[in-house]
């Protein structure tokens, strides 16, 4: 009988710790942080000695490290795309044709579209509450200045608070411009054949030789100085246009003030979280760190040992730490899964007018932002989850930010779409060691709309094979970027097709320093048959969509631009030390 009591006491003992496992891994809360332009060579955790990074490697301490977590896209829009969908950008229309890969302006009519199914709308309709604080870079307006058909409240966020677009040097006075170099060399020969042709249309009136209808020409100068005159206008005011903050859908300060940036983003995610300690909650808190133009607030200024790029890391890593210390203040560390990662690598090319360094180090990978190399895809990927995921553990297999869309929707209880293709796998089963494979076998990675390169782990190998279809023409040529031209372009003159193609084995040689060749490598046209098929299938598996990054969809446009006053008044406001925000007006 006492043996019987026993038996039934430890049946009943082991139902209530399955049942608890069970719970604990069902709707936590979700802490999303993602920086922009971070090298993953920028973290202590990933092996850097000088910048001090404690509070993101604590994550590295308590959780999981991915050291082959890729970007989807080696730029911003079509990178957090992917994240947010967990879909290739190119199957939502996020992946450019032209040169023009990101939104440059907060008036442009393209950005995510709806039918998109991001993982905030998937939370929210499990009664997530949901926040997006800090950078969207994913669009506005479609057709008028109030529609918000872009806006993150239209793709499941309850609360926004941050920048429309993303942070330029534009935005911050004596930071130099993105834009002049590129307009001037785009204007230049415009603006020459206009010349030549003024000159030439007036000798040939004075000679008699034809006669051009005054009217003819007035209207051909009327046409010419206002494009000139608008140009000169939106080049002139782009820091009230472009750089502005809101909260939810009104324009709080314009243009962006960077004092104490960083600690108005962190006090809003920590409020946030403190509203809803009582229920789950999915926050994204995306910071402006460390995209130029940098900055840094005076407790960090000059402090680290990188100028003004490593105190802009270590304001992040405070930052970071602030948001831990919030879920340990609430006991919600055990109940929240926390994830890092930067939307790709560090931008090599930024050097500023004073000649230092503002962009970050890639580690021992090779090139960076804007570019399928290494260094431009292979980014951090810390998660935590106390008793849920590994604790210091570190994982070599290909893993894409896509992953986090079916991850967190299926912890949400959530289920997947299957109207269209995922191309995210669940990571849980990888993270908690049930399994040590990545369900990754190949990850294509795309330059804007063009298939640059594919990524191939086969079955029962430890190898990594990738494939290089075309590669970017460094300039200067032995350098390790772009920097004649600031960062990397796709096609035409700016690349090199390979045939057959460049192929290294990432395994043996993770720089990407010597192709392999039939003669090295016994196996190279079998890999090149199998990666060609892949590609096939892959292809095969897209659908046309329109695209949201064509020039029509790029282009400012005065009708939508977001205004807290008036365009005749420069767009000025500034709510964020007191009083109450207005409503945005049109242009």
């Amino acid at each position: 009988r006492k043996k019987m009591d026993r038996l039934l006491l430890l049946i009943i003992c082991q139902c209530t710790i399955n049942s608890v496992k069970t719970h604990s891994v069902s709707k936590p809360n979700i802490v999303l942080l993602m920086a922009d332009d971070l090298g993953i060579g920028d973290l202590g955790c990933y092996g850097n000695r000088t910048l001090r990074t404690p509070n993101i490697d604590r994550l590295a301490v308590e959780g999981v490290t991915l050291t082959q977590h890729i970007a989807a896209s080696p730029l911003c829009t079509p990178s957090r795309a992917a994240f947010l969908t967990g879909r290739y950008p190119i199957r939502s229309g996020m992946a450019a044709f032209s040169r023009v890969g990101v939104f440059l302006f907060s008036a442009s009519s393209g950005g995510l579209p709806s039918e998109e199914i991001t993982f905030s709308k998937l939370l929210k309709q499990k009664g997530y509450a949901t926040a997006l604080i800090g950078k969207w870079h994913l669009g506005m307006n479609c057709e008028s200045s109030n529609d918000f058909c872009h806006h993150p409240h239209s793709h499941g966020f309850d609360y926004f608070y941050g920048l429309p677009v993303t942070n330029f040097r534009d935005c911050k006075p004596g930071q130099g411009s993105v834009f002049l170099k590129g307009v001037q060399k785009a204007l230049l020969i415009p603006i020459q054949i206009t010349g030549v042709a003024l000159v030439s249309l007036a000798i040939v009136q004075y000679l008699g030789l034809f006669k051009v209808p005054f009217q003819a020409l007035g209207y051909f100068l009327l046409i010419i100085t206002i494009a000139l005159v608008v140009l000169i206008f939106f080049f002139y005011h782009f820091r009230h246009l472009n750089c502005f903050l809101m909260r939810d859908h009104q324009i709080i300060q314009q243009p962006l003030s960077y004092e104490n940036l960083t600690q108005r983003l962190t006090k809003e995610a920590m409020q946030f979280i403190g509203r809803n300690i009582d229920a789950p909650f999915l926050l994204v808190l995306s910071y402006l760190h460390v995209h130029t133009a940098l900055y840094a607030s005076e407790n960090f200024k000059g402090k680290s040992k990188h100028g003004l790029y490593g105190d802009a890391v270590e304001e992040m890593d405070w930052s970071v730490g602030q948001v831990l210390d919030m879920l340990e203040k609430h006991n919600l560390s055990d109940k929240t899964l926390v994830y890092f990662t930067s939307d790709q690598g560090a931008h090599v090319e930024e050097i500023s007018s004073a000649g230092e360094v503002h962009g970050g180090y890639n580690g021992i990978y090779k090139g960076g932002k804007s570019t399928n190399w290494e260094g431009g895809i292979r980014v951090p990927g810390l998660l935590r989850w106390p008793g849920v995921v590994q604790a210091s553990a570190y994982i070599d297999e290909p893993t894409s930010n896509m992953d986090i869309f079916p991850t967190i929707v299926k912890l949400a209880d959530a289920p997947l779409p299957s109207d269209r293709i995922i191309d995210g796998h669940d990571l849980l089963p990888l993270l908690q060691g049930k399994v040590t494979r990545s369900k990754h076998e190949f990850l294509f990675h795309y330059c804007n709309a063009y298939l640059n390169a594919v990524r191939w782990h086969p079955e029962n190998s430890e190898s990594v094979w990738k494939v290089f279809f075309f590669t970017p023409n460094f300039s200067p040529e032995d350098s390790n970027g772009c920097y004649d031209s600031h960062v990397c372009f796709c096609h035409g003159g700016f690349i090199t097709r390979h045939d057959p193609p460049l192929l290294f084995d990432l395994s043996r040689d993770p720089e990407e320093k010597v192709p392999l060749t039939p003669e090295t490598e016994s196996r190279f046209y079998e890999i090149l048959r199998v990666v060609y098929q892949a590609v096939d299938n892959h292809t095969r598996s897209l659908h046309a969509v329109p695209n949201q990054l064509s020039w029509d969809n790029l282009l400012w446009k005065p009708w939508l631009q977001l205004c807290c006053s008036s365009l005749f008044q420069s767009c000025y406001c500034d709510y964020e030390s007191g009083g109450s925000p207005l409503e945005v007006h049109s242009g």
